[in-house]
C-alpha cells in the first residue's frame, strides 16, 4: 500500500519527462543489477550494487568520452550532482564506448581524470548494462528512486538551463522529495 501511494505520487510529476523522447520504461520497474562486478571495471569506486544504493536517488548517465553531446552535458551533470548530493542524489556514469578507441579501459580511466569526473564510473565495454536497459543513444539519463525502482530513461544532450535539463531536474527533485522507506518495506 505504501509503495502504491509512493508510485502514484511520483508518476504524475514524472509524466512531464515523456516529452523528453522515447522512454525506456513507462511505469516504475525493477532495474537490472549492474553487470560489472570486477574492480577493474569501475573508476573512482569499488564495484557498486543497486542494493547498496537503496535509499538514494540514482542518476545513471550513459556516456562515451568522445561523444560531443556527452561532453556538452558534463557541466549540467556536475552542477546537478553538486547541488543535490546532500539531499541524497548519487550520479553514476556508465561508460559505453561508441568508437573503437573508447573500448580501452586505460583510455576510459584517462578520460575520466582529464574531464575531472570524480564520481563512480562503470566501464561497460561489452554493452551488457546498455543492452539490459535497452539504451540506444548517448547520452541517456536514467533515474532510480529511493525505493530502488527505475522511473525513467531519457536520451539527449542536457545543458544547464535548457528545457530538457529542467524536466530532468524536476524529476530528480520529485524523487528526492519522496520519503525514504523504512527497512524491510
Amino acid at each position: 500500500m505504501v509503495f502504491r501511494r509512493l508510485a502514484q505520487w511520483l508518476i504524475l510529476p514524472l509524466a512531464s519527462i515523456a516529452t523528453l523522447g522515447s522512454l525506456a520504461t513507462a511505469a516504475p520497474s525493477v532495474p537490472p543489477e549492474f553487470t560489472h562486478r570486477s574492480a577493474s571495471d569501475w573508476v573512482n569506486s569499488k564495484p557498486l550494487t543497486l542494493a547498496s544504493l537503496k535509499g538514494k536517488v540514482v542518476l545513471l548517465e550513459f556516456w562515451a568520452f568522445k561523444c560531443v553531446n556527452c561532453l556538452n552535458s558534463i557541466a549540467w551533470v556536475r552542477n546537478l550532482e553538486h547541488s543535490r548530493a546532500g539531499a541524497g542524489l548519487v550520479v553514476i556514469g556508465v561508460h559505453r564506448p561508441e568508437l573503437p578507441e573508447e573500448r580501452d579501459p586505460y583510455a576510459v580511466r584517462h578520460a575520466v581524470t582529464r574531464l575531472g569526473i570524480d564520481g563512480p564510473v562503470m566501464i561497460d565495454s561489452d554493452s551488457t548494462y546498455w543492452n539490459a536497459l535497452h539504451i540506444q543513444y548517448w547520452p541517456t539519463f536514467c533515474l532510480i528512486g529511493r525505493d530502488g525502482q527505475l522511473y525513467v530513461c531519457a536520451p539527449g544532450e542536457t545543458d544547464v538551463g535548457d528545457a530538457h535539463a529542467a524536466a530532468l531536474e524536476r524529476a530528480v527533485d520529485s524523487l528526492l522529495s519522496a520519503p525514504v522507506a523504512a527497512r524491510g518495506q
